[in-house]
């Protein structure tokens, strides 16, 4: 279930009393945005156990930073997801020098290893967006978004996934405006190659007639 969005006098009010250093308060906006924050941590790090750490040392560097941010009240959610998605850039970081010890991990044949990789991708409380799908293609959409490098996983994530702007997806990321439609050009012309390669999606008639003899 989604948090209660405070009315907008509320959220700036609390925003106030945050930056003042009022654990309460900071307390009242984290309610609000945890949940998008941990989403847009899973779906880019793919693990449950990475993403909560991601989202917990998020929120201690806003909590921190916040009277650094001079902007609105709406304006905080593009600003904590930023702090976000740098943390997650720091833990795929880490994630890099470890990237041997990963791929035999995941390569491993017994029962448990078999399961582990899908296993990490199902989001144990899935957003709106795919409630109406059903559980393997979920499954199978978000094991494509995964294969996605990570800018454009990130692009696909705050654009298509959680319904940010483009402007917004810039300003999270840092990034040009130009950036942001492109990666998710690009991210959307792989995904559709990687669902039709599961079966999600027909393959289109021009590709079928050049493997035609």
């Amino acid at each position: 279930m989604q948090p209660v969005q405070p009315e907008a006098g509320r959220l700036e009010d609390a925003l106030k009393s945050a930056q003042r250093g009022e654990v309460g308060a900071f307390n009242t906006l984290v309610q609000v945005y945890q949940r998008q924050i941990y989403n847009v941590c899973y779906r880019t790090l793919g693990n449950a156990e990475d993403a909560a750490d991601a989202t917990q040392d998020a929120l201690l560097s806003a909590f921190r930073a916040l009277k650094s941010f001079n902007g609105p009240a709406p304006g905080l959610r593009s600003w904590l997801l930023r702090i976000a998605v740098n943390t997650c850039y720091d833990q795929l970081r880490r994630r890099q020098r470890r990237r041997a010890e990963s791929l035999d991990a995941l390569g491993a044949t017994d029962s448990e290893s078999e399961h582990s990789a899908a296993d990490r991708l199902a989001d144990p409380a899935p957003g709106p967006e795919l409630h109406s799908l059903g559980a393997e293609t979920a499954r199978n959409i978000q094991q494509s978004i995964d294969r996605l490098p990570p800018d454009q996983r990130l692009t696909v994530i705050l654009c298509d996934v959680n319904g940010l702007s483009y402007d917004e997806a810039a300003q999270i990321m840092s990034v040009e405006l130009g950036t942001v439609k492109s990666r998710l050009s690009r991210a959307r012309a792989q995904l559709r190659v990687l669902l039709v390669e599961k079966g999600e999606l027909p393959a289109r008639p021009g590709r079928l007639q050049e493997r035609s003899p």
